[in-house]
């Protein structure tokens, strides 16, 4: 059976990118909060009572019968009536980072990530075959139910294939990635092509 070649990995983890101050933990969260966010659909919604059906007719009269008066059978505070403040589906539930933020998150991210010993640089070549990347995952002592995160520089038919029906694996080109995940990920492997795309794109105030 044909096996993913792994070759010993001459790019080091730069430390601009990988080793930066971390004061705190909020620029991550936020990011990481955004990014939930902004991947929310407003698919939720409801009825008023302008939109219920029923309450053409007044349920009763309005004197006499020792119950409540009520106009129509719309009224929110019946079974059948409408929602009040409801969702409507055109709610907004984005959330707005600056790139300059969002890369220092990144950084900050990436850097924990290192710090846990999370990241790998390997350089993976595959002929498209699942099993070749779960050999690869077993040879590198990968948890069986690890979540891997697979970074490169461009996305390949062969590893696409590769790592579809993985269900614990995630490939990621290099310049998509997000704070989101790297968290996630209990294990991140990076191609030395995809961490030069990485300092191209984090290094240096930018």
């Amino acid at each position: 059976m044909a096996t993913a070649e792994t070759k010993p990995a001459k790019a080091t983890l730069p430390g601009s990118v990988f080793a930066v101050d971390v004061p705190n933990h909020e620029l991550v969260k936020l990011a990481y909060d955004a990014f939930l966010a902004n991947s929310r659909k407003a698919s939720a919604t409801t009825k008023t009572r302008g939109e219920v059906s029923g309450g053409g007719k007044k349920p009763w009269k309005q004197k006499g019968t020792g119950r409540a008066r009520f106009g129509s059978t719309r009224n929110p505070i019946w079974r059948t009536g409408g929602i009040v403040f409801g969702p409507l589906g055109n709610e907004n539930y984005k959330l707005k980072v600056s790139k300059t933020s969002k890369r220092v998150a990144l950084r900050q991210a990436l850097t924990l990530a290192n710090k846990a010993k999370k990241i790998q640089v390997s350089d993976i070549k595959t002929t498209g075959k699942t099993a070749e990347i779960a050999k690869f995952f077993v040879d590198n002592k990968f948890h069986e139910d690890a979540k891997v995160l697979i970074v490169v520089d461009e996305k390949t038919p062969e590893m696409l294939r590769a790592t579809n029906n993985l269900q614990n694996a995630l490939l990621v080109r290099a310049n998509y990635l997000s704070v989101y995940y790297i968290l996630n990920a209990d294990q991140i492997v990076m191609t030395p092509a995809a961490v030069n795309v990485v300092e191209e794109w984090l290094g240096g105030d930018k």
